[in-house]
């Protein structure tokens, strides 16, 4: 008779398919590597604020790939281009509903930090980072936790803690129990898992978009309706 594999084991493959199954990071996602230095930073900074509007993550991820095949990857290059260059960009990435005021917006935030070294941001504690960061034109806690948390080891003490979607993803994929420190514990489960930490918590956010309504129905752990079935070991 076949048995199940150990606990460390059956939580390691539930996250490795967990971020198989949804994707990783949203930098990643669109080609952006924050860990290459400022620009790739700038670049996200920059596909981060496309999350700020009421639109699907594959409508952002499309339309910043698109931005950026034009020409317009960065902040730089959204302050050289006209307001209605960016609207007729963002109307063909699916911002229809939403085209001049991201542009706008856009423009705004460009216009606030020109001439700015992005790494400027990443200076002082963590609260005083998402201070700052949240006063930038069309910025929330939001768009500054989804920022920030790519930005985990790359700007020095950025290691926030999972946000509220994460938290509830982990614990109903049975990866965080209830008495768990949720960062400790995920950073724990990633390691056993060969993962990246930032794939793990944006899968997480990744699944919580897709079955959060499911949660209560749903039995989560190794029989969560919404991963692969996982194979049991010898």
């Amino acid at each position: 008779m076949p048995t199940r594999r150990t606990d460390v084991t059956d939580v390691s493959i539930r996250a490795q398919r967990l971020v198989e199954t949804y994707g990783g990071r949203f930098s990643t996602e669109m080609g952006i590597a924050v860990d290459r230095g400022p620009r790739e930073i700038e670049r996200w900074l920059l596909a981060a604020t496309l999350f700020g509007t009421r639109i699907s993550t594959a409508i952002a991820v499309r339309t910043y790939r698109l931005l950026a095949a034009s020409g317009v990857g960065t902040l730089t290059d959204v302050d050289a281009t006209s307001t209605n260059g960016l609207v007729e960009l963002l109307d063909r990435g699916g911002y229809a509903r939403y085209d001049y005021r991201t542009a706008l917006r856009l423009k705004k935030l460009a216009a606030t930090l020109r001439g700015l070294r992005i790494d400027m941001l990443g200076k002082g504690s963590l609260g005083e980072r998402r201070a700052a960061l949240d006063e930038l034109p069309g910025w929330g806690p939001v768009t500054v936790s989804l920022f920030l948390r790519e930005l985990r080891g790359v700007w020095p003490d950025v290691d926030p803690p999972p946000d509220d979607r994460a938290a509830e993803a982990a614990q109903h994929a049975g990866l965080v129990g209830t008495q768990d420190q949720p960062l400790e514990r995920l950073r724990a489960v990633a390691g056993q898992a060969g993962l990246d930490l930032r794939d793990l918590e944006a899968s997480l956010i990744r699944l919580w978009l897709a079955h959060h309504r499911e949660f209560p129905v749903c039995a989560g752990g190794r029989d969560c309706t919404a991963l692969p079935d996982e194979p049991v070991g010898p």
